[in-house]
């Protein structure tokens, strides 16, 4: 049964048209159709959405596995160019939409929404999924777009989160520039210390286990240490009232640099798959239930009594989702790259529509936010409640099933030849960090001379930071995290564990 539903899902990789999230989503669809019928108009799933199951159980295994399977050379070679995305991009769309939404629902009778209301609809629809355009990106032909669009989207995830979740704890009655100016630093501070956390509980894994030898030559300790430190910095984070996401992500990371490496060649084997797996199967499962629940009567009834209203909603909600996401996409471009020297490290407008069409796409962030702002145990009764959460339903049904139909064609429209994104510097045989970097970005084993003329250390840092950085980070690396933490060509070879030449994570 698990083989023949991954091979379905894997074929439908070959489809022009159909992605994973939208087959999910027809089956759920179609589940819910089969209990509508079945318990005759009174319910279409078998389960109540619980936004806590979803941020408790459900987004930690899906964050921490991107961590864990990203290239990270390319996640910190254009890390603030994704951070003017993620964080900056996600503020202005969140006013934008805000603001939208305080001006023209005024006009439609859609009940009583307050200030923090329109805010939170702000961070509900600032939260983007990306999945669809990841399945059409590669990363190995695409690593320069392909991280940009992957590290806003967990960025992106994590900044609305936090602005939902600041928005409920901000005084909104009493606010004054004293107050928006704490609220700004506190927003930085929990971003700064969340991935440090992250940071440190990966760390703490990798020292458990290359100098404390806990479960050394079991494979199912090691696999399960591995897990339960994952889990840890995500419930570490929610306890002190972090942002979890980022932390899980980033501990993700970590733990693939160094703790990794650290466990036997099953252990490996075996962690790669099984978050892998995990993190799928909780997509499909969310997707599935959001297809369910977009048939829920007692939801669509408010709907069906004023069905101009709830169009309009949704219409003008899409319209500020299109507006928001133009209005920040292409001015930071325009921003990063007047920061490049090089025409090659250069956002061209073709890939700026692809990150513009990637982000458009709302999923069951959206939809977990909205059911904590607007319902209470999956349940609400006060109709303009009950028509925000039909139209975050149906705005989150139209971007996935519209959007994803047409991403593939729109993508490959936009980028005929994928390769050519590549960037030519980072290519080339001249660059400053080619004795680091292989072809394919996976590190050097020495086949390439170092004898190349390099400039002074400022001048690097001048021309070349991320470049410069990564070189002195490695040097640092080598000196003196790996012999501490571990990590490749680190650990001494023990019969069963891994060797230098391997690894799945660059």
């Amino acid at each position: 049964m698990g083989s023949s539903m991954s091979s379905f899902f894997m074929n439908l990789e070959k489809s022009r048209w159909m992605t994973e999230s939208i087959t999910a989503l027809a089956i759920g669809l179609c589940t819910g159709i089969v209990i509508l019928l079945n318990t005759k108009g009174k319910s279409s799933h078998v389960l109540v959405f619980s936004e806590d199951l979803f941020f408790i159980y459900l987004l930690p295994p899906i964050i921490f596995n991107a961590g864990f399977q990203v290239k990270k050379k390319q996640f910190f070679r254009n890390f603030m160019t994704i951070t003017l995305f993620g964080a900056v991009g996600t503020l202005i769309s969140f006013t934008i939409i805000s603001l939208g939404s305080m001006q023209l629902f005024k006009k439609l009778d859609i009940g009583f929404l307050e200030i923090g209301d329109y805010l939170a609809i702000g961070a509900i629809f600032s939260a983007t999924d990306s999945v669809c355009t990841l399945q059409v990106l590669n990363q190995e032909e695409t690593p320069l777009l392909y991280s940009v669009v992957f590290g806003e989207g967990v960025l992106n995830d994590a900044t609305s989160v936090v602005l939902f979740n600041a928005i409920q704890r901000f005084d909104l009655s009493h606010i004054t520039s004293t107050n928006v100016m704490q609220f700004i630093g506190n927003f930085l501070s929990l971003f700064f210390t969340s991935t440090v956390l992250g940071v440190a509980v990966g760390l703490l894994s990798a020292y458990i286990i290359k100098k404390l030898y806990f479960g050394r030559h079991s494979t199912d300790r090691e696999v399960a240490l591995m897990m339960l430190m994952a889990y840890l910095s995500y419930m570490m984070a929610e306890l002190f009232y972090l942002s979890g996401i980022l932390t899980v992500f980033f501990c993700g990371i970590v733990m693939s640099h160094y703790t990794w490496h650290n466990v036997t060649e099953s252990s490996r084997i075996t962690t790669k798959h099984s978050f892998a797996t995990l993190s799928f199967v909780l997509e499909i499962f969310i997707f599935l239930y959001v297809g369910m629940d977009a048939l829920d009567m007692e939801k669509w009834e408010f709907a069906y009594k004023s069905p101009k209203t709830s169009v309009g909603v949704s219409l003008i909600l899409l319209a500020l989702v299109l507006i928001g996401r133009a209005a920040f996409v292409f001015p930071l471009c325009f921003i990063s790259n007047l920061t490049k020297k090089s025409q090659g490290n250069k956002i061209r407008f073709n890939q700026q529509v692809t990150i513009w069409w990637a982000g458009l796409m709302r999923g069951a962030v959206s939809v977990a936010l909205a059911y904590n702002q607007f319902a209470s145990s999956g349940h609400t009764q006060l109709p303009g409640n009950a028509i925000m959460i039909t139209s975050t339903i149906t705005v989150v049904l139209f971007t996935t099933v519209v959007g994803g139909l047409l991403t593939k064609p729109i993508v490959r429209f936009l980028l005929p030849h994928s390769s050519g994104i590549i960037s030519p510097d980072f290519l080339s045989s001249k660059s400053l960090n080619l004795p680091l970097l292989g072809i394919n970005g996976q590190e050097s084993e020495g086949n390439i001379s170092t004898n190349i003329t390099r400039p002074s250390s400022l001048r690097m840092l001048w021309t070349t930071p991320s470049r410069t950085v990564h070189c002195y980070w490695r040097k640092f690396d080598d000196a003196v995290m790996r012999p501490v933490f571990g990590g490749r060509g680190f650990v001494p070879y023990i019969p069963g564990s891994p060797t230098e030449t391997e690894g799945i994570i660059q």
